[in-house]
């Protein structure tokens, strides 16, 4: 078997995962280790993965575990490698609109729920393969309609920015009704109406108290998802003339 030579840098996780592993660790896996770490976070949030955590899960002593994952950071990667291959592409979707319509509602409805996700410190774990399959996707829907590719990639992250700050806001937003124990919007407003009622009493906003009176749709997440990626995707459409 090649060494590594000093000063080489080290393979990557993917690469190394590629290689054909000994016989005797043939019953834990890299992806073992993922699916039951993802299964944990899913539960219990990520704070709850720990090596030892999954050692234990896994019926293994901890230095088994990281003779396949070394860390984390690893461990991470794989774990959001995994949950990405669920982004499989949406039957019939040709168009690229329509490509990067599909995958935005199928990231936000990953992203609910693996919650744990909205966590994370998203390009830190962009290059995995699976995420950059969903990349490759998107991309390869936008060529072909004379965008240079810095425009391409340019109009691949402003849908895909805001897919994750729409996600993470949602996320962190149910959440905070968890951690106030509303069990409802209703009463999350009963819960804040002694600021929100001083606030709106000084008369400094009045298009937000028209919204406040005048909305229907303050409890629908997916409406005003959809509605935003409408506005983007309009945009895209714009200003490039695609």
């Amino acid at each position: 078997m090649a060494t590594q030579k000093k000063g080489e840098p080290e393979a990557s996780l993917w690469e190394r995962m590629e290689r054909p592993a000994p016989a005797q660790r043939a019953a834990l896996t890299p992806q073992k280790i993922a699916a039951v770490a993802v299964r944990v976070a899913d539960a219990e949030g990520f704070a709850a993965v720990t090596m030892r955590r999954l050692a234990a899960e896994l019926g293994v002593a901890p230095m088994a575990a990281y003779r396949h994952v070394s860390g984390k950071e690893d461990l991470l990667a794989l774990m959001v490698d995994l949950v990405s291959a669920e982004l499989t592409p949406a039957p019939g979707a040709t168009g690229w609109r329509d490509v990067l319509r599909e995958s935005a509602r199928a990231t936000r409805a990953m992203a609910l729920r693996h919650r744990w996700m909205a966590d994370l410190p998203t390009p830190l774990h962009a290059l995995t393969p699976n995420r950059f399959a969903v990349a490759e996707r998107q991309l390869a829907a936008l060529d072909g309609h004379g965008l240079d590719v810095d425009t391409m990639m340019a109009a691949f992250r402003t849908v895909t920015a805001y897919v994750g700050g729409m996600v993470r806001s949602e996320v962190l937003l149910s959440e905070y009704l968890r951690q106030q124990e509303w069990e409802s919007p209703d009463e999350a407003r009963r819960g804040l109406a002694p600021q929100m009622n001083y606030l709106m009493g000084t008369g400094r906003y009045p298009t937000y108290q028209r919204y406040i009176h005048e909305a229907t749709r303050k409890d629908d997440p997916s409406w005003e998802f959809e509605t935003g990626l409408d506005c983007v995707l309009d945009g895209i459409a714009a200003r490039f003339g695609i």
